[in-house]
């Protein structure tokens, strides 16, 4: 049997996610990281993107988006407190390509009173979700 370690997903709306994984991705603030059994104790941001679960006696890897949070590890346990999370099979397509088209517009209006870092974090976001998107049609 692998060695597991607990896993915890959650959003300010529900629990997305509770129990073992063989291990752990995600998009941390440096880069992406990867979280094994017994990681050291640790404490970052995450990035918008996907959080790639291994799960026992499971073939296909679980793939959650996350829209940035906070990722805290401990010797047996995982938790990822999501600002958003949505399970892949849950992710629109069509709605992330149109988030991605606003933001763009709003971002190339000159004119218009913007919040240029909130149109570049609603652009991320939208292109994190299509990243993810495509990590599952490859699977």
């Amino acid at each position: 049997m692998a060695m597991t370690v607990h896993v915890d997903v959650v959003s300010a709306e529900e629990s997305i996610f509770s129990g073992l994984a063989e291990f752990v991705v995600l998009p941390g603030e440096a880069g992406e990281l990867g979280i094994l059994p017994g990681h050291m104790p640790l404490m970052t941001r995450i990035k918008p993107g996907a959080v790639r679960l291994k799960v026992p006696q499971q073939e296909q890897e679980e793939l959650i988006f996350v829209a940035g949070g906070i990722l805290e590890v401990q010797p047996g346990l995982v938790t990822v407190l999501a600002d958003t999370a949505i399970r892949g099979k849950d992710l629109d397509e069509a709605k992330a390509l149109d988030a991605k088209r606003r933001a763009e517009e709003a971002m190339a209006d000159k004119s218009a009173e913007l919040d240029y870092a909130r149109a570049q974090a609603e652009l991320a976001e939208a292109v994190a979700q299509l990243a993810a998107i495509q990590k599952l049609r490859r699977k």
